[in-house]
């Protein structure tokens, strides 16, 4: 078939342009991910921002390297950019809600309120773009539960957003359920749930730490051990399982010298970007150096 002279020049056209977007999401962006996955935030900038033709995986990659670095009023900014090339992508803003909570955490009074509101609105948005989005419908529930009204949070819409996390998975539906009868300082239907969502995910981790915690609120230390142990057993080297014994310990102002060791063990540990910052450990180490 021949391709007349207008069109060889839109064919030309795009093969350039999908070039140049492999290019930018080719060798070096896939060594960037690399690095961010190894928590070598700076590093995976360095890569990143050398990178001429950025695309929204850029920015958004971009914006989640700082974010681990703590640099959250730069996080937002680049994913800003991620969301407006991809307003479609879940992903891209759920960690713009996330970039901008943190923001609100960190900041002033004066300025917390609104940056707490673009939190919500990104939150929401990101689980109306994805229902199935979990993690999008777990950061918002937890912001409806923390949040006070004026700011958009309430347990009539966290209950709402509890039902679609049972929808997606039944055993994070029990934490969820667990989340609320917590706020509600229902501890003992709170403990149930969080069994019940051990019982259909007995190999993972984190709702033992939760029943832990949820323990540990109520003096209970002994059950807290045992559900401590029991993490241990699944998972003995997991570094979230050293950050939250640490934690717990130092909450509850017992096995402080157990508490220190489990924190170096834990800044000299392999890290990814779902586990507590490292920052965050020092911080508690630093804290317990003179206990």
């Amino acid at each position: 078939m021949k391709i007349r002279r207008g069109n060889r020049v839109k064919l030309l056209i795009s093969i350039v342009g999908f070039a140049w977007l492999t290019w930018a999401s080719g060798p070096d962006f896939d060594r960037a991910r690399k690095l961010y996955n190894l928590t070598e935030f700076q590093q995976s900038l360095e890569v990143l921002h050398a990178i001429p033709n950025k695309d929204a995986a850029v920015y958004e990659l971009i914006g989640r390297n700082y974010y681990g670095q703590g640099e959250f009023k730069k996080a937002t900014e680049v994913l800003e950019k991620a969301t407006a090339l991809q307003p479609g992508n879940s992903d891209y803003h759920l960690w713009l809600g996330r970039a901008y909570g943190r923001r609100a955490e960190t900041s002033s009074m004066i300025t917390a309120p609104g940056l707490a509101n673009k939190a919500r609105q990104f939150f929401e948005r990101a689980a109306q773009l994805n229902p199935d989005n979990l993690e999008a419908q777990s950061d918002l529930l937890e912001y409806y539960l923390e949040a006070p009204g004026f700011l958009g949070g309430g347990f009539d819409k966290a209950a709402a957003t509890a039902t679609q996390i049972a929808r997606i998975s039944p055993s994070e539906g029990h934490w969820a359920q667990a989340k609320l009868a917590e706020k509600r300082k229902e501890y003992s239907s709170a403990e149930a749930q969080l069994r019940r969502a051990v019982d259909l995910a007995p190999h993972q981790i984190g709702r033992l730490l939760d029943l832990a915690r949820l323990f540990t609120k109520q003096g209970r230390y002994q059950d807290a051990d045992l559900s401590l142990a029991k993490a241990e057993q699944i998972a003995p080297d997991s570094p979230k399982l050293l950050f939250a014994k640490a934690d717990l310990y130092i909450k509850s102002k017992r096995n402080i010298e157990v508490a220190r060791q489990l924190l170096k063990r834990y800044i000299s540990s392999a890290l990814t970007p779902e586990d507590p910052p490292r920052a965050d450990a020092e911080k508690l180490l630093r804290q317990v150096q003179g206990s």
